[in-house]
């Protein structure tokens, strides 16, 4: 069992605990479990634990095909995990006041979390065309339509669609490009934020960073292509591209700010 957990994090270790918890249960109890949202790091955690064990299915269902955030359902390998039902209901929101527009996807996960409701019962939120589509999970999306009545000061309506009435919205990404030294954590992430090196080596010691959704805290790891940067208190980023060398050695990126 030591030489799993050397696999993740200590931060994660509880999490993964409570995931060989419902996969024994499916195993050897026939349980079926649906879990909460899942980032892109629980759901792997998820799958690769699973793996392990031929005894279990699982299934990973965010409401659409690109989500970001999904339920999962683990049963006995005997069960039909297409058939269990993921519980995943969309939520309109919607406004008659114009500063609805200015609006902006913390403003409705905090109006959200304000009913008080968990992140965990909360999937991928979609902002744009003066509407915003929430997915909630289907057991308190009923609760949340009745007491969700203001965002950021603005008073809103709401209702429940069926998921096919979903309209979902890209993320948007602020491209900006950057020459660094090296591909260190810490040096983008000073550069990408404007701050100074010391400013964000400490944040990132005591576990404030993540990138791909995993802690991560060590300031020199490097980081490639594809990763996703997420620093508490100022948003994420991806690392679209590391486009060479400039004529002094250093290296030309090409990042993308989720706005």
């Amino acid at each position: 069992m030591s030489d799993l957990y050397a696999h993740f994090h200590p931060d994660e270790h509880r999490f993964v605990d409570k995931v060989l918890d419902w996969i024994g249960r499916a195993a050897d109890h026939h349980a079926v479990k649906r879990t909460d949202f899942l980032d892109p790091r629980q759901a792997f955690i998820v799958q690769s634990l699973a793996s392990r064990n031929g005894a279990v299915n699982v299934r990973l269902e965010g409401g659409y095909p690109d989500a970001e955030r999904k339920r999962a359902i683990i049963a006995p390998d005997y069960r039909d995990v297409e058939a269990e039902d993921a519980a995943i209901g969309l939520l309109a929101v919607g406004s008659d006041d114009s500063r609805f527009g200015e609006l902006e996807h913390g403003d409705f996960l905090g109006a959200l979390l304000g009913v008080g409701i968990k992140r965990d019962k909360i999937g991928d939120i979609h902002v744009g065309d003066g509407q915003c589509h929430c997915l909630i999970a289907g057991e308190i999306i009923d609760f949340v339509r009745l007491h969700l009545q203001q965002v950021h000061r603005v008073h809103v309506w709401t209702e429940t669609l069926p998921l096919d009435r979903l309209r979902p919205v890209a993320a948007a990404l602020e491209q900006l490009e950057l020459t660094v030294a090296s591909l260190r954590l810490d040096g983008i992430v000073s550069d990408v934020y404007r701050l100074s090196r010391a400013k964000v080596m400490q944040p990132i010691k005591s576990g404030r960073c993540r990138v791909n959704w995993k802690p991560e805290e060590d300031p020199s790891k490097p980081l490639k292509e594809g990763d996703v940067v997420s620093f508490q208190g100022f948003g994420r980023f991806r690392l679209l591209e590391v486009k060479g060398e400039t004529k002094k050695g250093r290296i030309r990126l090409k990042i993308g700010k989720y706005v």
